[in-house]
């Protein structure tokens, strides 16, 4: 094995940290100067995207922005509706910790006149989702009546739910409900503003504490009700748009009941005691923090309100508590199973839980709220439809008494970005406990992968146990890594970076999504060790489609095509200017950028599985179809991510590949055995084209096709074979011919 270059490592590792130091000195002086710049209006800068009656009916123009951030929709000068932003009211934070843009029209009458979805900058997680579903989506809130959106008297909201996309659809609607129905109560919109009477403030009376029973609860409203049959959901999903809805009905009896859910609040004593018993009530307590509610869920029906997320430990997807402009998703911290309710005269229940509210939440248990369930259907592999039902709460009036007047003083602006933080926060917490399972099992995958690389030796020793292990993790990238868990790294994800460099770095804005995140460590931590090696041709999922494509190409005798070095040699540098043409694009606008990254296929191929348009379907067979032929074409000449991944990969501190001084001298075995040619005629492997397939460390170890190696046996069979004779003269006996078995010791001893 060769040594080269240490000294130079180390002149070089020390200058970069040199430089990085004082980029990031530089860096910090920049945004201490940045003066601060008072947020305004954003609405105008939208505006020319859309035709006025696209959200307005009627509309012909739009008239100045307003001192209130809304646009007046005009139909002959005369207003006919109002315009805005949402992002300019409530935080829209998405999964890439920018806001999400939605215009958003409404009438004098509070009624949602139109909706278009008018900017997203989504790179780092949203990259696999259609654009299309989510702004079909944001178009069906025209015509929501924000006087029924306001109470929960039925007038509840359906959420439609796009399959893959959840949490940024719930993002979407929570941030234009909350926006219209504040810019409602602004305008002084009849039945939201200020037309309607507030009614007088009460509590929760914490004196009323008897102990009853669940007859009695069911009776007088403390418990609610809401149950579905068979017939009525299948009905339902057949009525839906989507022919497939009808495809897979629910097996049974149209009377069975498919959704039997009672809900109450158990943080009230009375109701809580009934239900729970003393002890459990007391053990409530101690849990609840002050200010926190406790609700019981219990469920019968074939439908479980616990749902996936509570699978995977971490959101419960299928309930949500809903009040005015209020929502709040239940997570795993904050639920409790109980075991058996205390009320002899209670139902048999499947599933009997409570879900703590916290007083951060915002909810007021004296007020109405209702429970939203999520009903979903599978009519695909991954697809799914959705129908959302409510089921509305009152407490009952004997619980309540009047609120003391609270003293007058001027009210706190809403939304302040302490609180847009801490939702900000939340939410990528919430993400990470629902994905704790494919992190577990990412990390132990890298695990085994960094195992592969610090003991090459050993597992390279038998190539064909190294064949089906390579073949298997392979696999398990293209299959887990990539369709499973959509972490497709991206050149989009590179430029985002960077980009969040020079505009401010926040560590929220990359946690949004685990896998990638994941993924992108241990990338950065496998450029120092390895190059960019171990993520092309261990880790990216499109790398592994064409590596396994071309081993079925080679099963099927498709022949195989060697270009000549010289013109090899010459294509390699196309890949680091497109990357660079992309980097130049995405200090012009991200957004141009991420349009001209379509030229990776990685979106149409691995995140939708080719559910796509026609043209990137062909387009991502077109840069496939190659590799059939040229193993790995696309990673040598073409990928974007690869070039912008080799540049910083040239600061990697070992050389672990081991080398005889015969590699390029004359042997040239390794370099034509190289799946995408990155060995030098002259021996040396060129660590920006190499993938670390460690294909060859199988040769170097090869008794059948590494001269060196071959030559050694030689010797040594050669050395043993002389020994053997000398030994047979200086003994008198004959000397045993090769490969023959010692003899006993016994025997030799006689």
């Amino acid at each position: 094995m060769t040594e080269r270059g240490s000294q130079g490592i180390g002149a070089r590792l020390a200058g970069w940290c040199r430089r990085g130091i004082a980029a990031a000195v530089l860096a910090v002086a920049a945004v201490a100067a940045a003066p601060v710049v008072a947020a305004e209006p954003l609405v105008g800068h939208f505006l020319d995207r859309v035709a006025p009656t696209d959200l307005v009916p009627g509309a012909d123009a739009f008239g100045p922005v307003d001192a209130d951030a809304t646009v007046p929709a005009l139909k002959g000068g005369e207003t006919i509706g109002r315009v805005f932003l949402t992002s300019d009211f409530v935080p829209t934070t998405g999964y890439s910790g920018k806001p999400i843009h939605v215009l958003v029209g409404v009438s004098p009458q509070a009624v949602i006149t139109g909706v278009r979805l008018v900017k997203h900058s989504e790179p780092i997680v949203l990259v696999g989702i259609p654009e299309a579903k989510i702004r079909a989506v944001t178009e069906k809130y025209a015509g929501l009546d924000l006087k029924k959106a306001a109470t929960t008297d039925g007038g509840g909201h359906d959420l439609e739910v796009v399959s893959g996309a959840t949490v940024t659809v719930m993002v979407i609607d929570d941030t234009i409900l909350r926006a219209s129905l504040k810019v409602a109560r602004m305008l002084k919109l009849p039945g939201v503003g200020a037309d309607v009477a507030p009614a007088a403030a009460k509590r929760l009376d914490p004196a009323v504490d008897a102990v009853s029973d669940w007859t009695t609860l069911a009776g007088d409203g403390s418990l609610r009700r809401f149950t579905l049959d068979v017939g009525t959901v299948n009905r339902a999903f057949a009525d839906l748009k989507d022919p497939r809805g009808a495809g897979r009905p629910e097996a049974g009896a149209e009377t069975d009941a498919f959704v039997d859910v009672w809900v109450g609040l158990v943080s009230q004593p009375s109701i809580g005691r009934t239900l729970l018993g003393e002890a459990e009530y007391a053990t409530l307590g101690r849990m609840l923090r002050p200010g926190d509610a406790a609700v019981l869920v219990a469920g019968a029906g074939r439908w479980s309100f616990k749902g996936s997320g509570y699978v995977r430990g971490g959101i419960f997807d299928r309930i949500q508590l809903i009040q005015g402009e209020t929502s709040h998703r239940f997570r795993d911290k904050e639920h409790r199973r109980v075991v058996r309710l205390a009320a002899a005269d209670a139902p048999a229940f499947a599933d009997v839980d409570i879900f703590v509210v916290p007083k951060d939440a915002g909810f007021d248990p004296a007020r109405p709220w209702r429970m939203q369930f999520l009903v979903q259907r599978p009519v695909g592999p991954i697809e799914k439809l959705f129908l959302t039902y409510d089921l509305d709460y009152s407490m009952p009036a004997r619980y309540l008494a009047d609120a003391p007047a609270a003293p007058a003083a001027e009210a706190a602006p809403s939304d302040p970005p302490a609180e847009a933080i801490a939702a900000r926060d939340a939410l990528w917490l919430r993400i990470w406990q629902a994905k704790k399972a494919d992190v577990a099992i990412l990390g132990v995958a890298l695990a085994a992968l960094t195992g592969i690389f610090f003991f090459q030796t050993f597992a390279t020793r038998n190539a064909r146990v190294f064949a089906a292990i390579r073949t298997g993790f392979l696999i398990f990238t293209l299959v887990f890594v990539g369709w499973h868990a959509n972490a497709q790294l991206s050149v989009v994800n590179v430029l985002a970076v960077l980009q969040a460099f020079v505009s401010g770095f926040r560590w929220e804005t990359f946690l949004m999504d685990p896998p990638i995140f994941v993924l992108w460590f241990a990338v950065a931590a496998a450029l120092l060790f390895w190059a960019r090696g171990a993520y092309c041709g261990w880790l990216c999922p499109f790398g592994a489609l064409q590596e396994l494509s071309n081993k079925v190409a080679r099963l099927l005798r498709v022949p195989q095509v060697k270009l000549p070095w010289g013109l090899h040699e010459r294509l390699w540098p196309v890949k680091y200017m497109i990357f660079l043409g992309l980097l130049g694009l995405s200090f012009y606008g991200l957004d141009v950028a991420e349009r001209f990254a379509e030229i990776e296929p990685f979106k149409t191929a691995i995140i939708l599985k080719f559910d796509r348009p026609w043209p990137y379907v062909l387009f991502a067979l077109a840069t496939l179809a190659p590799g059939l032929f040229v193993e790995r074409f696309y990673c040598r000449y073409v990928c974007p991510l690869g070039g912008g991944l080799a540049i910083p990969a040239r600061l990697h501190m070992f050389r672990w590949l081991k080398r005889y001084s015969e590699c390029g001298h004359p042997c040239q075995v390794c370099a034509k055995d190289c799946p995408v040619e990155a060995i030098h005629p002259t021996g040396e492997i060129n660590p920006n084209e190499c993938i670390s397939c460690l294909n060859c460390q199988v040769l170097y170890q090869s008794t059948e096709k590494c001269p060196v190696v071959i030559g050694k046996l030689r010797k040594r069979e050669r050395f043993e074979r002389q020994n053997g004779i000398a030994l047979a003269t200086h003994s008198g006996r004959p000397a045993p011919t090769q490969g023959a078995k010692a003899e006993p010791e016994a025997a030799q001893s006689a």
